[in-house]
């Protein structure tokens, strides 16, 4: 299924189940693709995280109730899953800027996030570079932490400031970020920012080792200023370049970000030449 099908399926099946407990998990097998790469990939394609998109939705669908109809904002809560009415109350007024009540009572101006819809356009005709890589297993070490896949936008970004803060960048340099969901399947994720491993030092207290399996690799080279040059790509692996894949598919729950040496480059990360790489695990369908 390409990808703009697959999210197309996803909102619909969102939309007429908005009042359950539906999970990322329960989406991404309505469309038959892992949680681990639907979540990444709809995060990059939508702008929002999944968890994002229902709570919008149903605080949206909840306000349009308050001010239209003679409801009790315990029931509304209840009805679009909050636990409480404070909890409700708290996210909407985070949303709309004004609590239930006052919506009910002094009609006022809300904010609305109408339903996603996938237009179609035509491209292509563009010329994306990488290359398949047969690796044998290889072992990191490094520190690892767990994030929700709600949180890692911003999560993960600041693992990496607290890394280089607590000075950690002495006993590993961060030549990987490494996510790993090896059940491609979980709300959770860990993500490990590594060097490769030397058997001969010693693994100082709060790193860890793990070994990545052999896979055959998808490499994607992203070239410019950090954060934009690889945020750049990973768009475009999940617009153009898997919508276009038709003998491989995800071999399994790892992608890989591979960062040369600062040092290198006059500008650091920033420099306009600076070079890393996108490694996504493959096999053929």
């Amino acid at each position: 299924m390409e990808w703009t099908e697959a999210i197309s399926r996803a909102i619909e099946y969102i939309e007429e189940h908005i009042t359950e407990n539906i999970t990322a998990e329960d989406i991404a097998e309505q469309v038959h693709i892992s949680s681990f790469y639907f979540q990444k990939g709809f995060s990059l394609l939508c702008g929002c995280t999944i968890g994002e998109y229902i709570r919008n939705r149903r605080l949206t669908l909840a306000a349009g109730e308050l001010a239209a109809e003679n409801v009790r904002v315990i029931d509304v809560a209840v009805k679009y899953c909050y636990d409480s009415p404070d909890s409700f109350t708290k996210a909407f007024y985070r949303f709309h800027g004004a609590t239930p009540s006052m919506v009910q009572k002094n009609h006022l101006m809300m904010k609305s996030f109408a339903p996603l819809k996938i237009k179609l356009t035509l491209e292509g005709g563009y010329k994306m570079d990488y290359k398949l890589m047969k690796k044998e297993s290889f072992t990191v070490m490094g520190t690892m932490q767990k994030f929700s896949y709600e949180e890692a936008n911003t999560a993960i970004p600041a693992f990496w400031r607290e890394h280089s803060e607590k000075g950690r960048h002495q006993y590993v340099n961060g030549m990987f970020g490494i996510n790993i969901d090896e059940s491609m399947g979980f709300d959770e994720f860990k993500y490990l920012i590594a060097d490769l491993y030397n058997p001969a030092r010693n693994v100082p207290e709060g790193f860890t080792t793990v070994t990545i399996p052999a896979l055959t690799w998808a490499v994607f080279p992203c070239r410019g200023a950090l954060p934009n040059s690889m945020a750049g790509i990973n768009t475009k692996i999940f617009s153009e370049w898997l919508p276009a894949l038709k003998e491989y598919e995800f071999a399994a729950g790892y992608c890989i970000e591979m960062y040369s040496n600062p040092q290198e480059y006059a500008n650091g990360v920033n420099d306009e030449n600076y070079y890393a790489e996108i490694w996504i695990p493959v096999k053929k369908k």
